[in-house]
């Protein structure tokens, strides 16, 4: 037959019960429209333009596509965008024979498809899918895709008040009524709100493995927040679409707001349902929309200038709701909103996905509790639990591994960060251009190996839940001069390991929590660069170098400082002093095994109370630019200090400068004791006189060195 038209008209005494026909075209023999029908003389299914004809003088009977599972947009007389495919879309899937759709040309749509089938492949083969009139969407429904795969969601519920606490990492989770459960079934969990509108812990699509008993059940997830006894937790049956994957498609869109906008996919209540090669330009919302996924993949997409990203939501390549066993790998974003969000979303993967006009932030998370979440091999701007209260501000176990950013926010309430091998770089002329090429951190169990930052690294202090050490070690950190790096919440310890710090001037540890330092090089902006300024209670600086930089002592409570081990100071700096305090409070200074070289005989290895180091009261700190108190030098600026001070000096070289001890620094119970140090060429006119608690002079190597304290002279 030359045609379809051609074939409905065949008479009913040339149709034959299985009989074969080949279809040449599907208006006229040659059009690409050919295909192999069979004739089922029982058969009522209705006409539907392409895979199913039937006769036109009626009755029943009917020509079936023979089609071996795939169906074909050209048999239904679709052979580019002049024609919509809407209908021919919707006949193919409401054949469950079919399980791969392919397109062999370009497609325009007119119609939001709201898809529930499974087990179905839409191909497109490379080819262009446009969106030329297509129906208005609903206002603010990021779901109004052109695909929107959803599952169902059944009248099945029950809830149950927490007789125990659900643990973290627990599988076995309590329910009311274990014999509405059955292996294999898919439920919503969802635990009950905190404070903020949206925040909750728990709400995921999870996969009973195995029924406990009369109250308890296994899930396929490990519960990432526990939840205290005499909390509720809901569950609803769904039943979601299975392994509905869309592939190789290229989306241009034309709309520009949510109403006339368009996006291709979307995933809601799914399991196994991949997005592979999408290249999208002019998307409105996300390109790959999903909530409630579980065990999927998303690569080789791309989105290229969507039309809309500063609304929320918007301009997106993936958004992730409520998700679980993402893999997220080898996709590109320019110039959007976000190339991956994560919200409510666990034991998910980023690999391998970059972005460029990335300020708004490529890889975010909202902070509705995400948690075991790893990213390796990305390059764009990160910004983790940042997007308010609303959400909980709150997220675990998040790795990056070998990641290059402009900009790195985990400040809010981020537990167990681990960071290894990131890179953020100072990037000039776009918005917060002052705040690229810097790390923004929450003390709450961060780690980090090997990164860099051009400009900063500064640590907040939101939440307190981790088992795990503060540590970053062996990184590099340039420095703005007289920015935080640490805020005054932080009370948790820090801890530096074989870091090099660049550029110091005036910067400010404001947190009381204790600061330590392990091999760490810290090198000023020059000699006239102000000291690090530390309020903590802490410090400790053993091994390691200081370079025309140094210490002060701001503010109150007692001060442990504890300075050796092979650690190396030289130069100078701003106000004259590597090491000073004007507390007046209890302190105890131990230095030992420390080398130290003044390159002008008026500044000072240590010195321990009274004014500034030259009589300055140290108010003239550079500007703290994100908000500290720019005059934090002001504090014990009032003469000699009033509380005990222990001061122990040994095994330690120093080389030209002075000593600067304020006499009334001592009292009762405090001492300092001097003892097996080599000086040479130093002024030791500013220390105490001895006494039966002050020991200064014996056991010491004292040199003359005015050749020496000339040439440290010539090198600062």
């Amino acid at each position: 037959m030359d045609s379809v038209s051609a074939l409905r008209r065949l008479p009913s005494g040339e149709r034959l019960e299985g009989e074969a026909v080949w279809v040449r075209g599907y208006a006229d023999a040659g059009d690409g429209g050919a295909k192999l029908v069979r004739w089922q003389a029982g058969s009522e299914a209705e006409e539907n333009g392409g895979t199913v004809h039937a006769p036109l003088d009626g009755g029943r009977g009917r020509w079936l596509v023979v089609h071996e599972g795939v169906g074909r947009f050209r048999y239904f007389g679709v052979f580019g965008p002049e024609t919509a495919a809407d209908s021919a879309l919707e006949a193919m899937l409401a054949d469950g024979s079919i399980r791969r759709i392919e397109a062999e040309s370009h497609l325009n749509f007119k119609r939001r498809h709201r898809i529930r089938r499974s087990f179905i492949e839409l191909d497109f083969g490379g080819f262009t899918v446009t969106t030329e009139g297509i129906e208005p969407a609903p206002p603010n429904d990021p779901f109004a895709a052109v695909f929107f795969f959803r599952g169902e969601e059944t009248d099945e519920t029950q809830s149950v008040v927490l007789s125990a606490e659900l643990a973290e990492l627990e599988e076995r989770f309590e329910v009311a009524d274990s014999s509405a459960f059955r292996v294999g079934d898919w439920w919503l969990v969802r635990g009950d709100r905190l404070s903020g509108g949206a925040e909750r812990e728990l709400e995921k699509l999870v996969k009973v493995t195995a029924v406990l008993d009369a109250t308890h059940v296994r899930f396929q997830y490990k519960n990432g927040w526990s939840l205290a006894a005499g909390r509720t937790v809901t569950y609803r049956r769904v039943e979601p679409v299975i392994r509905a994957c869309v592939k190789n498609m290229k989306f241009i869109a034309r709309g520009t707001t949510d109403l006339t906008g368009a996006h291709p996919l979307a995933f809601e209540f799914a399991t196994e349902c991949d997005a592979v090669g999408i290249d999208a330009t002019g998307s409105f919302w996300p390109v790959v929309m999903r909530r409630y996924n579980t065990n999927y993949v998303t690569e080789r997409c791309q989105l290229l200038n969507p039309t809309e990203v500063v609304v929320g939501g918007t301009g997106y390549l993936t958004q992730q709701i409520y998700c679980l066993y993402g893999h997220v790998r080898d996709c590109l974003a320019s110039n959007a909103r976000h190339l991956n969000d994560f919200t409510g979303s666990a034991y998910c993967h980023v690999e391998n996905c970059h972005a460029d006009g990335d300020d708004l932030g490529a890889f975010v998370t909202h902070g509705q509790y995400e948690h075991d979440l790893t990213y390796v091999g990305n390059s764009g701007l990160m910004s983790f639990a940042n997007s308010g209260p609303t959400w909980g501000e709150s997220a675990k176990r998040i790795t990056v591994k070998q990641h290059v950013a402009s900009w790195f926010l985990a400040f809010r309430k981020v537990t167990d960060l681990t960071l290894e091998d990131v890179h953020v770089r100072y990037r000039a002329g776009v918005d917060n251009s002052e705040n690229t090429g810097s790390f923004w951190l929450n003390a709450d169990g961060v780690q980090m190996k090997n990164c860099t930052a051009d400009r900063l690294v500064k640590v907040k202090q939101a939440s307190s839940r981790s088992g795990r050490p503060n540590v970053i070690e062996n990184s590099a950190f340039g420095l703005t001069p007289g920015r935080r790096l640490s805020h005054e919440e932080v009370t948790a310890e820090l801890t530096f390991r074989n870091c090099r710090f660049t550029g110091a001037d005036g910067n400010v540890f404001a947190g009381p929590g204790a600061v330590r330092f392990r091999d760490c090089r810290i090198e000023g902006a020059g000699p006239d660069s102000l000291p690090l300024r530390m309020r903590g209670a802490e410090l400790v600086f053993r091994g390691g170098a200081l370079r025309n930089t140094g210490f002060r002592f701001l503010g109150g409570g007692d001060l442990r400082v504890d300075v050796g081990a092979g650690a190396q100071v030289s130069g100078t700096n701003g106000e004259k002093a590597f090491f000073h305090s004007c507390r007046d409070t209890a302190s105890q200074w131990r230095f030992d095994g420390m080398t130290s070289r003044a390159s002008d005989a008026e500044t000072a290895h240590f010195a321990i109370g009274g004014n500034g180091a030259d009589g300055a009261d140290g108010a003239n700190v550079a500007n703290d630019t994100d908000g500290a108190n720019s005059a934090i030098g002001a504090d014990g600026a009032n003469g000699a200090n009033g509380g005990v001070s222990e001061v122990l000096v040994t095994g330690c070289s120093f080389e030209g400068g002075r000593f600067k001890v304020a006499a009334g620094s001592f009292g009762a119970g405090g001492y300092l004791l001097c003892v097996s140090n080599v000086e040479r060429g130093v002024d030791r006119s500013m220390l105490p006189e001895e006494s039966s608690a002050i020991r200064h002079r014996d056991g010491n190597m004292l040199l003359p060195g005015n050749e020496l304290v000339d040439r440290a002279r010539t090198t600062k």
